[in-house]
């Protein structure tokens, strides 16, 4: 094959070595350490290697490409998945040489990667979402403690890591045991009766639970003393951006607009004001079932110049694993399920379509449509997809909510079928005589 990058490099990525491949018959094992990266920067620089190939597997990969970047190298970084390796014994020195050899062919493509300022608050924003997820589990080891001593104080809260239910368990954790105190803590805005509320409280106390109860939510105030922090940490990095790039005008006519209350796990500091100038005046709350949440996570994993690193809509879709992956062979379409992705966004996209189903709009309408035919889940899928496109279109025009964004890529879409359709009956040479309706 004509080979495309004639001074390409490729390295297998390791925890403890990396292996860096200039040539077929040249393949040198080099530390990870911080000296066997800068190594390897000046191993590249005398062979006149300008390409290099990393597959993206773990997070060993990220010093070295940051090293490589920053010293004028086109990093490409590879998705695991496209490379199938040759044929026999699976080593790190064969794994390289096959890296570069795709890479010279011009048979690799570099997956996404965002600007500093995207990678420095995704960080953040990936650390708190870690201790979101630990703080619910200590809330749920909280309520396995109080169900183990019968205190079915579950069944009475909606929440039990609303206001009501930690005064309830921070009064259990200090020494109190007594129903009719407790039942004073719970708040009056609860749906349970207060009968209902003081028998949810007599329970069978053990100490073992209890110590237990005590550990746990001793975590859960230290996770959410974490995530207060991080919110802080990310509150004064936007406003470093607002100091920096923000338009003064935008955030004035951001103030004026009536915008949705916040949810109970958003960060503190509001950041749809930032985002509202990040994206150029564009409101993307207005899209059904897209929360503060779910701009945030558009914010933190790929920022708002989609055009920039995805060409069209459906690059940006198939991206986030909400377009179907059809596999034909023979003239046969064998398979057409959407690829498994493990991304924050393509996770938020599919809550926020969740929720646009159990609402009043034109989305919604689409959502209950597809699940009445294939499901629900289904319907999470395809309305995903179509919140995707929305945002796509939303941003490249810089234009307010339209519905019919999505709308126009339905209708392409079918154009498209049609079209394979009269090919087939074309090839099949099928006539008006030849229809038979059963």
């Amino acid at each position: 094959m004509t080979v495309v990058n004639p001074n390409a490099a490729g390295i297998d990525c390791g925890s403890r070595s990396h292996f860096v491949c200039v040539s077929q018959d040249n393949v040198i094992e080099f530390g990870s350490h911080t000296q066997g990266l800068n190594e390897i920067k000046e191993h590249l620089k005398s062979y006149g290697i300008k390409t290099v190939a990393i597959e993206s597997t773990g997070f060993y990969w990220q010093q070295l490409f940051i090293i490589l970047q920053s010293a004028g190298f086109e990093v490409f970084l590879v998705n695991a998945r496209h490379i199938k390796n040759v044929k026999g014994h699976k080593t790190d020195v064969v794994d390289s040489k096959w890296l570069q050899l795709l890479h010279s062919i011009g048979l690799l493509e570099n997956s996404f990667q965002p600007d500093a300022f995207t990678k420095e608050i995704r960080q953040y924003a990936r650390h708190r979402r870690s201790l979101i997820q630990t703080s619910s589990r200590y809330v749920n080891k909280m309520n396995k403690s109080l169900t183990l001593m019968n205190i079915q104080l579950k069944t009475v809260l909606s929440d039990l890591s609303g206001a009501s239910g930690l005064k309830v368990i921070k009064a259990i954790v200090e020494g109190e045991r007594s129903p009719e105190v407790l039942e004073k803590l719970v708040g009056k805005g609860i749906k349970a009766t207060r009968q209902e509320i003081l028998l949810a409280l007599k329970g069978d106390w053990r100490n073992e639970h209890l110590f237990e109860l005590a550990q746990n939510y001793e975590g859960y105030l230290f996770a959410q003393k974490q995530i207060e922090q991080t919110d802080k940490q990310i509150e004064i990095l936007l406003k470093d951006w607002e100091s920096k790039n923000g338009n003064k005008e935008l955030s004035q006519e951001y103030s004026k607009t009536k915008h949705r209350s916040s949810q109970k796990n958003d960060p503190k500091a509001d950041i749809r004001p930032f985002a509202f100038q990040m994206a150029e005046g564009v409101d993307l709350s207005q899209i059904e079932g897209v929360s503060t949440n779910t701009i945030f996570t558009l914010m933190t994993e790929t920022g708002f110049n989609l055009t920039e690193k995805f060409k069209t809509a459906k690059h940006f879709a198939s991206w986030l694993g909400l377009a179907p992956n059809r596999k034909i062979t023979g003239g046969k379409t064998i398979s057409s399920h959407t690829t498994t992705v493990q991304s924050p966004l393509s996770y938020a996209l599919r809550q926020a379509a969740n929720a646009a189903g159990n609402g009043k709009g034109r989305l919604g309408d689409f959502f209950r449509k597809i699940a009445f035919k294939n499901g629900r889940m289904a319907a999470i899928v395809a309305t995903a997809r179509k919140i995707a496109v929305i945002i796509y279109k939303m941003l490249e025009k810089k234009e307010v909510y339209a519905y019919n964004y999505s709308v126009i890529e339905t209708l392409r879409a079918k154009q498209y079928q049609l079209k394979n359709i009269q090919k087939k009956i074309k090839q099949l040479n099928i006539k008006q005589e030849d229809l038979v309706f059963c």
